[in-house]
């Protein structure tokens, strides 16, 4: 059985854009966790998974060249709370089963098996 973590959305319950999520509001103050970048396109995928704290994280990703080159198909990103013993974990769990094309290596620890963003 997964661990479940909740998975956020921007108001409105929608996917947020990379691009456009307000980083910059009190509710990122302090968030830390994992976080999925996709994009759209006639074939979604994942783009890169990550952990940290997740404004900083998204703030580089906003800037990094290997994922923007993917911005006109629509980047989308999530993000989920997660205590830090879990984090290397879940990033493997999730690197493993969504295959970012982004992103050489996961954390060298045990998968931790959780829900994903779509389910």
């Amino acid at each position: 059985m997964p661990t479940t973590i909740t998975w956020m959305k921007c108001q409105g319950e929608v996917w947020c854009p990379l691009g456009t999520v307000n980083l910059s509001h009190p509710y990122f103050e302090n968030i830390e966790g994992v976080y999925v970048i996709w994009h759209g396109g006639a074939a979604p995928a994942t783009v890169r998974v990550g952990q940290g704290v997740i404004k900083e994280r998204l703030a580089d990703h906003r800037n990094d060249q290997d994922i923007q080159k993917f911005a006109n198909q629509g980047l989308f990103v999530t993000w989920a709370v997660v205590p830090k013993e879990l984090r290397d974990g879940v990033e493997r769990f999730l690197f493993e089963r969504l295959g970012p094309i982004v992103g050489e290596r996961a954390p060298d620890a045990p998968p931790v098996d959780v829900n994903l963003p779509w389910q």
